[in-house]
C-alpha cells in the first residue's frame, strides 16, 4: 500500500462513537439493554415493540457499516428479511470487536449476533446458534503472483512463513492444527490491518474466508495482492466444514426457533441468493442438505 488504502479502522472508531446504528435509517438506540429488559421473552417483546437489537463486528461483507452510515452486509440483511417475516420490522445494530460479540450478547447489550460467525464447538458452549446460514471456503491474501506458492496452512507451516489472522476468528486454530508455530501467527483487529500487514511485508499471508478476502482485495485494487483459491482446512486429518450462523442466548429458544423457520424458507425459496449475492455469496454457499448445527457443535 504505497498509497494508503481505504481505512476501515478510522471509520469504525467514528461509527462506534456514534453508538448503535439502525438498519434502514431509523433513529438509533443508545441504551445498552436487550429487548427483554422489561420482562417477558425476547420474541414476545420484540414483536410487541416491533424492534430488536443485534450485534455486528464490522467484518465485510458479513456485517458492517457502510459509507452512508447504514448497517448492511449478508448477515444483517438476511436477519432483517427473517425478522420482518416474524413480525419485527425495526433492527438496531451495535458494533463491537469480534471477540466481544458473544460476551456482549450474554451481557444483554443486544439480542442476537449477525456477523457471519462460524459455528464451532467452543462457541456452542457459550451461546446458541441458528441453523447454518451459509458455508465458505478458507483462502489466503498473498503478494501478487504468490511467489511462495502457498495454498494450504500446511504450506505455511512447511515454509515457516508468517501469517496474519483476524483476532478471535477460527483461522488461527486451523493454522495451529496444521503445525504453524504460534510465534508465526499474528492476530489483527480488522481486515484493513490484515491487508496492511501483507503489503508491508510483516507477514507473507493473511487467512480468512475467501468471501471476505475477495471483497477486501476488490475494494483495494491498488494493493499488490491476490487471493488464493479457496480450500477446506483440515483438523485431525479431517476436512473442516466452515459454516456460519446467527447467534442467540441459550435461553432464547423461542426466538431462535422462529428465526430458523423463516431462514429455512429463505433458503428453500431462492430469496436467500437474491439477498446474499450483492455481498459476494452464491448458491454454492448454501449449506449442503443434511448439515445441522448439532453436527457442527459436536465436531
Amino acid at each position: 500500500m504505497t498509497q494508503r488504502p481505504w481505512s476501515r479502522r478510522d471509520f469504525f472508531r467514528r461509527t462506534a462513537a456514534a453508538g448503535a446504528v439502525a438498519l434502514g435509517g431509523t433513529a438509533a438506540l443508545s441504551a445498552c439493554t436487550s429487548t427483554n429488559a422489561g420482562g417477558g421473552s425476547v420474541l414476545e417483546n420484540a414483536r410487541n415493540s416491533g424492534s430488536i437489537r443485534i450485534g455486528i463486528a464490522g467484518e465485510e461483507p458479513y456485517g458492517f457499516t457502510g459509507t452512508d452510515g447504514q448497517v448492511t452486509g449478508e448477515s444483517p440483511e438476511m436477519a432483517r428479511a427473517v425478522l420482518q417475516a416474524i413480525g419485527i420490522g425495526n433492527v438496531e445494530a451495535e458494533q463491537v470487536d469480534f471477540g466481544s460479540l458473544i460476551p456482549a450478547l450474554n451481557a444483554r447489550r443486544y439480542d442476537m449476533v449477525c456477523a457471519g460467525m462460524n459455528i464451532t464447538p467452543e462457541r456452542c458452549q457459550q451461546a446458541a446458534f441458528s441453523n447454518p446460514d451459509y458455508t465458505a471456503l478458507t483462502a489466503f491474501l498473498v503478494p501478487r503472483g504468490n511467489p511462495e506458492q502457498v495454498t494450504t496452512f500446511q504450506n505455511i507451516a512447511q515454509k515457516n512463513l508468517k501469517l496474519a489472522v483476524l483476532g478471535a476468528a477460527v483461522e488461527q486454530g486451523y493454522a495451529e492444527a496444521a503445525g504453524v508455530p504460534a510465534a508465526n501467527i499474528s492476530p489483527f483487529d480488522d481486515q484493513n490491518a490484515l491487508l496492511q500487514a501483507v503489503t508491508a511485508g510483516r507477514v507473507y499471508a493473511a487467512a480468512l474466508t475467501d468471501i471476505s478476502l475477495k471483497w477486501l482485495a476488490g475494494k483495494n485494487p491498488q494493493a499488490a495482492v491476490e487471493v488464493t483459491p479457496g480450500f477446506q482446512p483440515t483438523e485431525n486429518g479431517q476436512e473442516v466444514v466452515s459454516a456460519g450462523g446467527f447467534v442467540f442466548r441459550q435461553a432464547d429458544n423461542d426466538l431462535r426457533e422462529a428465526f430458523n423457520t423463516e431462514l429455512q424458507n429463505l433458503h428453500a425459496s431462492g430469496r436467500w441468493v437474491q439477498i446474499a449475492s450483492p455481498f459476494g455469496f452464491s448458491e454454492a454457499n448454501l449449506p449442503p442438505a443434511g448439515l445441522t448445527t448439532q453436527q457442527l457443535c459436536a465436531a
